[in-house]
């Protein structure tokens, strides 16, 4: 007979005192049961660390002496785990008991689903929708899908783009087959869109992403719902990497085939507004162009990985 799938929960925290203990005491109540959770602090200053130590008998703790990132921190994460899949989470989420177990069915359901996530409602507001996963238009700019929308609008479940690493269960078989030069997480990105490198990455490579609407979670969110403020009141460091990681997940992932021709004119008139407008508005942001330029070599030889892949 065959065994359960096994699953880990892998969280990266920086600064979380006010909300992890929350986010682990839902981990815990967790209906599916766990072989392992992982912390990784990345240099907290605040007491983050002292609250995890509470849960200790359950929680497998890495203390950063420096922040790492996001990215590097969850791939941190994931190594110390050995299970079929594996849930990355946000200090700030909430999961009903029975979010990873109805993920889980769906994914041994089809294999080729590597990544799942369910309906992400705002922490302050459970009746409007944080995420349900993640779009990418024809500008190739991302957006969460059903972000501000009723809840009741997005009962439907099934496959989309790609999945926020906000709460997203990853099989392992997907993990182990998408990493580039032996990452999961691009760890370059530090933080912002590398769920969405990812999600680009594996649907080129042929794996699916589903979104299951009866696996539910609430998203604290922080500055992103603030009173929905105006871009500048977003941190600049933010900004910036928001930025050129969007410009190096397309240089990584835009697929090379004939609507590239198309493509090519769409984005290059995108950006050349992008650049007029950071010039006088936001010159802050134009420092972008020299870690993407010094960027771009490593980027060619990614996308060459890549591509060669998908074309074999």
């Amino acid at each position: 007979m065959k065994s359960a799938p096994t699953a880990s929960v892998c969280i990266v925290t920086y600064n979380s005192e006010s909300d992890i203990a929350a986010c682990l005491e839902a981990v815990l109540s967790l209906s599916y049961p766990l072989e392992r959770i992982v912390i990784v602090d990345n240099a907290s200053s605040d007491n983050s660390c002292g609250v995890v130590r509470r849960f200790l008998d359950n929680v497998h703790l890495v203390e950063n002496k420096a922040n790492v990132g996001f990215a590097q921190g969850q791939n941190q994460a994931i190594a110390l785990t050995s299970t079929d899949y594996v849930l990355t989470l946000n200090p700030d989420v909430r999961l009903d008991p029975n979010y990873l177990g109805k993920l889980i069915e769906v994914m041994e359901s089809d294999r080729r689903i590597g990544s799942a996530t369910g309906q992400l409602v705002l922490g302050s507001d459970p009746n409007i929708i944080d995420s349900t996963g993640i779009v990418m238009g024809k500008t190739r700019r991302v957006w969460d899908r059903g972000g501000g929308d009723p809840s009741s609008k997005w009962q439907e479940s099934g496959e989309l783009f790609g999945v926020s690493a906000a709460a997203a269960v990853y099989a392992r078989r997907m993990i182990d087959d998408i990493k580039l030069d032996g990452q999961f997480f691009d760890e370059t990105y530090f933080a912002y869109k590398e769920d969405v490198d990812v999600a680009w990455r594996a649907k080129l490579l042929g794996w699916k992403a589903y979104y299951a609407a009866e696996a539910k979670a609430s998203h604290g969110r922080g500055w992103k719902y603030e009173g929905r403020k105006s871009r500048k009141s977003v941190p600049l460091f933010i900004r910036r990497h928001s930025y050129q990681n969007r410009i190096f997940t397309i240089i990584k992932n835009e697929p090379a085939n004939w609507t590239l021709l198309l493509t090519i004119p769409r984005l290059l008139g995108l950006e050349l507004l992008q650049v007029g407008y950071m010039l006088v508005f936001e010159p802050g942001l134009l420092k972008c162009w020299l870690t993407i330029a010094r960027a771009l070599p490593r980027l060619l030889g990614q996308r060459k990985s890549i591509q060669r892949r998908v074309f074999r």
